[in-house]
């Protein structure tokens, strides 16, 4: 009887031994740009080359339909976002269209808001709703370095660019230091400017908030409660004394805040 040949044999051992490669791995292909981003970014690109400047009347929404191959309602998407972020702006019945620039003003000085707005080419007005003579609230008293409840000055504007409200301006004065400041009149010259003018300060402090307004600002603002405003609060002081506090309240779809300045603090021209 003849002995059957072993399977174990060495090469059959090495075989077993040698691990198998893996299939190399294939990256996943990247994600398409999704249908209403691709408008967005025909716009987007459209507007940035200067194809389309502010104020040009955007194609219908049947049109970018027709011409892009898609529906009504991911057209109608692609320009709500554009909406939001300032890039267009619809009127209703009549169309979409580039929206101009949004001014951006100076966070490194006090800006003369009228001066910025007259240099664009545009109309400037302030409205001055209030100039009066108030009790400090504990957060005023704070700002201030005064009593809860001592007499302070306290103004209140609405500033505006081609009629539309750009920034509601709510200002406290410390009348110790500017104890003229409500005989002024405001009509002629803004409460900023006049302090500016005439009362020397040596600090100046600036924070930025992102904010909703109130019922009350929105609708001196001329705008949505639902829609964010930057809130531009500005403290100065002279000889370590608070002159004035003065909370800036700009629609964040119609202004922006920003500086640009060299490595010694100057601000570049």
């Amino acid at each position: 009887m003849s002995a059957r040949p072993s399977r174990h044999t060495p090469a059959a051992a090495a075989r077993r031994a040698t691990p198998t490669k893996a299939a190399p791995a294939v990256a996943a292909p990247a994600p398409a740009m999704a249908l209403y981003e691709q408008i967005k970014d025909h716009i987007s690109r459209k507007i940035q080359e200067g194809v389309w400047r502010a104020g040009d009347r955007l194609p219908s929404e049947n049109e970018l339909v027709t011409q892009f191959g898609i529906s009504r309602m991911t057209v109608n998407r692609a320009l709500r976002e554009l909406v939001e972020q300032g890039r267009i702006v619809r009127v209703a019945g009549v169309g979409s269209f580039v929206a101009e620039d949004k001014p951006q003003s100076t966070l490194l000085q006090i800006a003369n808001l009228a001066s910025e707005i007259r240099q664009r080419g545009h109309d400037y007005r302030c409205d001055v709703l209030a100039v009066e003579r108030i009790s400090a609230t504990l957060e005023v008293a704070a700002a201030l370095d005064l009593r809860t409840g001592e007499s302070v000055f306290h103004s209140l504007c609405i500033h505006r660019e081609d009629g539309l409200p750009v920034q509601l301006e709510d200002r406290h004065v410390n009348p110790r230091q500017v104890p003229q400041f409500a005989a002024q009149d405001f009509t002629q010259l803004q409460p900023s400017e006049y302090l500016v003018r005439n009362v020397p300060f040596d600090q100046i402090e600036h924070v930025v908030d992102a904010v909703m307004p109130t019922a009350e600002q929105a609708a001196l603002l001329e705008m949505s409660v639902q829609e964010p405003c930057l809130l531009l609060t500005r403290r100065t002081w002279a000889r370590g004394v608070p002159i004035t506090v003065v909370r800036c309240l700009h629609p964040a779809t119609r202004y922006r805040l920003g500086s640009r300045f060299r490595a010694d603090g100057n601000p570049v021209a």
